[in-house]
């Protein structure tokens, strides 16, 4: 074993030895982190959501969008495939890159620099094609996150501002980034609530029982904190 592979490993359990066996409060979890943090990149903040759902039914599928007030730290490359005036449209808003039947013959081809995908109805045609290439990278444009859309402006604009999809997986988790762990506690926090609402606000009507069973806020290397149960009574309080 080598000396930083030893060194990355006693500063694992010297965070892991910050959190005590009992559910933090947001706030006071996301300053845990921040101090348990030992790396030298910006770590991802990621909430994570263990629902009561059976992802196996189709009526108890979870999935949404949500403009996190305080944004990921990194505007997203946006991608938008338009025809007409929704290209100019679309430049205009701040896209990095517009075009039609050229953008999908380049995705196509194997291109990939770009984190979100928007396109317009009249597109989709050609746009279907990506499936197999946009779908596993959970970049395919859909109707129901406003990806496929003819206000573009509006499109690109909620993503550069901080637009996340969250989506039930198989095994009933929502994984979603809520910032960066140079972000001061109480602005993770305030993004943790806004996620929290979503989630909330999508509960299928097919879904019995508790919803929110677990809620755990954790960091790229940093240590998984359980979270107060009360922050998601919260959440549905301010959801009804």
């Amino acid at each position: 074993m080598g000396r930083s592979a030893r060194v990355g490993g006693k500063n694992i359990d010297k965070a892991r030895k910050l959190v005590e066996a009992r559910p933090y409060k947001l706030e006071e979890a996301a300053e845990l982190l921040r101090k348990a943090h030992f790396v030298k990149f910006d770590e991802t903040v990621e909430l994570v959501l263990n629902l009561g759902v059976d992802s196996k039914q189709s009526d108890q599928m979870v999935r949404g969008t949500v403009v996190l007030p305080h944004g990921l730290g990194k505007s997203k490359r946006v991608l938008v495939i338009a025809s007409g005036e929704k290209v100019k449209e679309a430049q205009d808003a701040g896209a990095d890159f517009v075009g039609g039947e050229d953008m999908v013959q380049k995705i196509t081809e194997g291109w990939t620099d770009y984190e979100a995908v928007i396109a317009t109805p009249d597109m989709m045609k050609s746009a279907g094609r990506l499936g197999k290439v946009l779908g596993p990278r959970g970049l395919m444009p859909n109707p129901k996150t406003g990806t496929v859309t003819f206000e573009v402006a509006k499109a690109v604009k909620e993503i550069k501002a901080g637009k996340v999809e969250f989506r039930l997986d198989k095994t009933g988790l929502i994984h979603s980034p809520i910032g960066k762990i140079s972000f001061p506690a109480k602005s993770l926090a305030e993004n943790a609530h806004a996620l929290l609402n979503a989630v909330v606000k999508a509960k299928p009507s097919a879904a019995k029982g508790k919803y929110i069973k677990k809620i755990t806020l954790t960091s790229t290397m940093g240590p998984g904190i359980l979270i107060d149960h009360a922050e998601a009574e919260t959440a549905t309080a301010v959801a009804a």
